[in-house]
């Protein structure tokens, strides 16, 4: 049965449809924003539109960003030639939340599951391998230490070694299963500082 309007309906599918919302937090949403001024709730609408509109992949490190080149690989303080592979931007906020890696990174946008259908071509790979034509010293694997996440790193590591590039892989700081973007800022930096070369 519809309990309220169709517009109030459509508001709470539409926010159920986000991760980790289900229908009654949805709802609650909802009525928050309906309690709201009008000018916040436009303010809120035109941030998801443009943000949406203006959002693009860096063209160097593939992050989301709205510029071309993101702060972070057009900075001259960043060491470009130590890249740090990350399976999404936010496990790269999670690294850069750290404050003590001053490498540049690569988002990878998922890893590969050939359960799920998901190979090396269905990640930004490519362009990963790309970049390493440029003068690279060091490449730090910091994908998930799930199964996905392992065979990436594998497949990185098998394809980056012979082009006599050192291949790390950030330590077992980082619990099994773990997803980066949860982790504490401590163990983030044990990880790194404890990488290992693969």
């Amino acid at each position: 049965m519809d309990y309220y309007s169709g517009y109030i309906t459509k508001l709470i599918d539409e926010l159920s449809s986000l991760p980790g919302v289900g229908s009654k937090t949805a709802g609650r949403l909802a009525f928050h924003i309906l309690d709201m001024p009008q000018d916040e709730v436009e303010g809120l609408a035109n941030a998801l539109v443009e943000a949406k509109k203006n959002v693009k992949f860096c063209k160097c490190c593939q992050t989301l960003t709205d510029q071309e080149i993101c702060p972070i690989c057009s900075s001259e303080e960043r060491d470009q030639k130590t890249i740090m592979v990350v399976e999404t931007t936010k496990d790269m906020a999670a690294y850069e939340s750290v404050g003590e890696y001053k490498g540049v990174y690569h988002v990878l946008h998922g890893a590969i599951n050939p359960m799920a259908g998901i190979t090396q071509n269905d990640i930004r790979l490519k362009e990963l391998f790309e970049r390493l034509k440029d003068d690279v010293d060091e490449v730090i694997i910091a994908t998930n230490s799930s199964v996905e996440g392992e065979a990436t790193a594998m497949y990185i590591s098998k394809v980056v070694k012979p082009l006599g590039i050192k291949v790390t892989r950030i330590a077992s700081g980082v619990p099994v299963g773990g997803d980066l973007e949860c982790i504490d800022n401590v163990t983030l930096l044990r990880a790194l500082q404890g990488r290992v070369t693969i």
